[in-house]
């Protein structure tokens, strides 16, 4: 339910980095894989993929319902995506555990359900109406794929099963057969349908050898509410490792627009009321989570001189507004590569009177897109992804190789400047030498003296520690945070 999800925790996250599970693939929702704990703060987790890149991890709540214990799946007769580097069926737990010499997350720590799982009606392998989330002007032919306690995986027929989503029996998105016909709403057939102009429920389900999901086992939710106007707070999604203060700035009946305070509307964007990404305001404070403050109102303009493929990497970049991912899927390909994205199948634009459709066209969002060679962006749009992303950055293998002679215009104070000669500094060669010439860095200089911070431990900093252990904010954090990885950089080249 929208409460038990959104409340604050009553638990603390016992989960720890190192500890194996079995979990939901949020790209391919259909499909169970072997996760790893790569990253804990607070309440919440960064899940890896085992034997696939870091670019595909992702962030889930400690009471996600899409996590499960070792063994889950072959309890639940559910299929187990092995690692990348096991053929089908050679994969065993217990010596996978033995030989990465890892712990299975205990079985107590995962969310069991509070409500009973009660009798719905629903079955796999009926049939329904759904709105189709990713382009939600559509309202297609549907099959429940799969049920898990009170959920239903909805799947479009004859698509690609990337547009798979769970939801429960009150979800706004399903509608039993026929509701289409009834209000007047266009129903979009499966794809290669041969009548799709003449589509008859009635004869679909005959030829599918299927039945129509009960319309007494639908229990649309009541409205939310969110009143507008009302802060909260709230995962960014451009980069999910972060949590913003942010406010509701439009309603629906069961959406709302999140704005966070401080950036550009241009930022806004649609979720679910039921979204497990939006939190009560304290929940960093009690779950022991870092809040992005909001951005001053006179944050300075910089120049972003970038490569093509440098401005794409940066999630708050225009020219990923409206992208939902510059990653190459996860299972047909290893590196993110904007240029070569798998293309799913587009889907026709039919208006449905029932929804706004407040996304862009499928089309849009598709289309291959020519970006300028440089372009002058304020500082909220020009932050690189090797500093909002540590967590990527800060791996050697993922570390963003950065431009040097044009970031040398932004921060002249690192030009010639190396790891090597910069690890010999003393704690005043940090402060008042370098920290205090920084533009608008100058009353963060005596925290590093206070913290008695040399050179070689300023190279060890990340972002995370010059915002939280520092208490330096995010503006000054963010150009110390660059010059260190200049300094870095410039000692690869």
């Amino acid at each position: 339910s929208t409460s038990e999800y959104q409340s604050f925790p009553q638990t603390r996250n016992g989960f720890k980095v190192g500890m194996k599970l079995e979990g939901l693939d949020p790209g391919h929702p259909s499909l169970f894989c072997v996760l790893t704990i790569a990253e804990v703060i607070g309440y919440r987790m960064r899940l890896h993929f085992d034997g696939y890149s870091e670019y595909y991890d992702f962030w889930v709540n400690a009471d996600s319902p899409d996590i499960h214990p070792v063994g889950w799946c072959e309890k639940t007769s559910h299929k187990l995506l092995s690692p990348k580097s096991y053929k089908e069926g050679e994969f065993n737990w217990v010596l996978y555990l033995k030989n990465c010499k890892a712990q299975a997350a205990p079985k107590n720590l995962f969310k069991t359900l509070s409500t009973p799982v009660t009798p719905s009606g629903f079955r796999v392998g009926m049939k329904l109406e759904a709105v189709d989330k990713k382009n939600p002007s559509l309202m297609c032919v549907a099959t429940i794929a799969d049920m898990l306690d009170n959920r239903l995986l909805i799947h479009f027929d004859n698509w690609d099963e990337s547009y798979d989503y769970w939801c429960d029996a009150s979800s706004p998105y399903i509608r039993p057969v026929g509701y289409c016909q009834e209000t007047g709403t266009p129903l979009t057939t499966p794809p290669e349908y041969k009548d799709s102009k003449s589509f008859s429920w009635e004869k679909y389900l005959e030829e599918t050898s299927s039945q129509a999901a009960p319309a007494r086992a639908f229990k649309l939710r009541p409205a939310h509410g969110f009143q507008v106007n009302t802060k909260l707070e709230t995962v960014d999604r451009r980069n999910p490792m972060l949590i913003r203060v942010a406010t509701i700035a439009e309603k629906e009946d069961h959406r709302i627009k999140i704005h966070f305070d401080g950036w550009d509307h241009s930022y806004d964007f649609w979720v679910d009321a039921d979204s497990p990404d939006i939190h009560p305001v304290g929940w960093c404070a009690k779950t022991g989570h870092t809040l992005q403050l909001p951005l001053g109102l006179d944050e300075i303009v910089v120049e972003c001189l970038c490569f093509q493929h440098r401005l794409v990497s940066c999630p708050y970049s225009e020219v990923n507004l409206n992208r939902e991912s510059s990653l190459q899927d996860r299972l047909s390909g290893e590196r993110p590569s904007p240029s070569n994205s798998v293309q799913k199948p587009k889907r026709p634009e039919t208006p449905a009177p029932f929804i706004d459709p407040q996304e862009d066209s499928p089309q849009e969002r598709r289309q291959g897109e020519r970006f300028p060679f440089y372009t002058e962006f304020t500082l909220q749009q020009a932050l690189h992804q090797s500093v909002f992303m540590p967590s990527l950055s800060s791996s050697p293998t993922h570390r963003l190789h950065l431009c040097w002679e044009q970031h040398c215009r932004l921060l002249p104070e690192v030009s010639g400047l190396t790891a090597r000669s910069v690890a010999k500094w003393t704690v005043e060669e940090v402060s008042a030498g370098f920290v205090q010439r920084l533009p608008g860095c100058q009353e963060q200089a005596s925290v590093f003296r206070e913290e008695q911070i040399d050179g070689e431990a300023f190279l060890l900093l990340n972002q995370a520690d010059i915002v939280k252990i520092l208490s330096i904010k995010l503006g000054p954090a963010l150009k110390i945070y660059n010059a260190i990885l200049m300094f870095k950089s410039a000692e690869e080249d």
